[in-house]
């Protein structure tokens, strides 16, 4: 049943988390307020802003609860659980529970597929028809009709959002849009195959000439499905074997097995979004036989788990004395990727962000929202979990939490809560 939405209360709330975020981060360059924890390199009262922060948002009806984590320089400093796991509100959110992750799926898939990279088993100028024949008549919509493409499709556009895929919900094109949910590209309802999709995908026209314009998009899905075919395995074992596996993320699959759905988080039944987003995040079963794994939005996963994967990343692609990735291929993905295209990532990064590869990545210091360092790198999910990583202040930041339609301002405030407790 369609929810109706109430426009002013939520215009409100979003209100009131602007100003929560504006006053923390005023309050953060008062650190003489307390004591200061030097071997951390954050205030000790910097850091306690949180709980409270998190508590009034449950208050406002924001989230039931949420789980907030910061490591720097490889050491966890601040890792809790605020409120409660249900939207019932009966059960107290724990260190250990269970978030849908959506789109921070994307930098965990798309890191991935640079290991194969590295491997020599792919490479960024191949044309995704070498693995994907289902897609070697696309053409590309304009105003005068269909054209052909300008150049051949490339690994790296379902990288970085460049290949011309939508999603069927933001982009422009009521045509693109109608083709998209007709032939069920995003499987939003209803279960579909990987051959099907991409059968069915191969008769849609994308909506921008490959390498021209950054549109946020299906594109690591089928990012997901090229892997498949590279390695000849599904995407899940081929990401447990590369990455969960080895960085022990004993938790993040892209389903919740029976014995684990009580760990599950939720978004409040009020949240204007829930019902519609819903039916999409089927995940209390094992998708493999019945629907493709999505590469961009599929994963689900706890705190720990994640920042794993998050460190690793800011260690320059090795944690725990396992290397993962290069230096120097770490320092390619957290690049600019998308230079003179057109496209911006405000959406989910804020401005003064360009794209790298499964990263939106800081140009300069003072081009956000919130305060960073140039090249600190983030993505964040639709169900409003949010991470990044800052490699000059060695600092990964990771908030889970279950409120779609708050998202962006609460990525924001929490930023804004870590980066006003640090002190060196």
């Amino acid at each position: 049943m369609k929810q109706t939405i109430n426009h002013s209360t939520l215009f409100e709330k979003r209100e009131s988390l602007k100003r929560m975020s504006l006053g923390m981060l005023g309050f953060g360059s008062l650190i003489n307020s307390g004591p200061l924890l030097a071997e951390t390199g954050f205030s000790t009262q910097g850091l306690k802003r949180i709980a409270p922060s998190m508590k009034l948002q449950i208050e406002q009806g924001i989230f039931p609860g949420a789980v907030s984590l910061v490591a720097h320089k490889g050491k966890t400093v601040h890792f809790e659980a605020h409120g409660f796991q249900d939207a019932a509100k009966t059960l107290p959110m724990n260190k250990q529970s269970i978030f849908r992750l959506a789109s921070m799926t994307k930098p965990i898939v798309t890191t991935a597929a640079m290991i194969l990279v590295e491997q020599g088993k792919l490479k960024l100028n191949d044309p995704l028809v070498k693995w994907l024949p289902e897609l070697k008549n696309l053409k590309v919509e304009t105003a005068q009709g269909d054209v052909d493409l300008a150049r051949p499709l490339w690994v790296h556009d379902v990288m970085r959002h460049t290949a011309g895929f939508v999603y069927s919900g933001s982009t422009k094109s009521e045509r693109i849009r109608k083709m998209y949910n007709d032939l069920n590209i995003e499987s939003r309802e209803v279960d579909i195959t990987a051959d099907e999709m991409l059968r069915n995908l191969g008769k849609i026209p994308l909506a921008h000439q490959p390498g021209t314009f950054w549109e946020y998009s299906i594109a690591v899905d089928v990012l997901g499905l090229l892997i498949e075919r590279v390695e000849n395995k599904p995407l899940d074992e081929v990401v447990q074997s590369l990455l969960l596996g080895p960085l022990n993320m004993a938790d993040t699959a892209w389903w919740v097995p029976p014995e684990k759905l009580s760990r599950l988080a939720e978004c409040l039944d009020n949240d204007p979004l829930k019902a519609e987003m819903l039916p999409s995040y089927r995940q209390t079963y094992n998708p493999r036989g019945k629907s493709y794994f999505k590469g961009g939005a599929g994963l689900v996963g706890t705190a720990q788990d994640y920042l794993q994967y998050a460190q690793m990343m800011a260690n320059g692609g090795q944690l725990k004395g396992r290397r993962f990735l290069s230096p120097k291929t770490v320092e390619f993905m957290l690049s600019q990727h998308t230079v003179g295209m057109g496209g911006s990532t405000i959406g989910t990064t804020g401005p003064g962000y360009g794209f790298g590869i499964g990263f939106g990545v800081r140009l300069d210091e003072g081009m956000g929202w919130t305060a960073g360092s140039k090249g600190d790198a983030m993505w964040a999910g639709a169900w409003g979990t949010s991470f990044w990583i800052d490699p000059k202040m060695q600092l990964v930041g990771i908030l889970m939490a279950q409120a779609p339609s708050y998202r962006v301002q609460n990525r924001m405030l929490y930023k804004n809560l870590v980066y006003g407790a640090m002190i060196s």
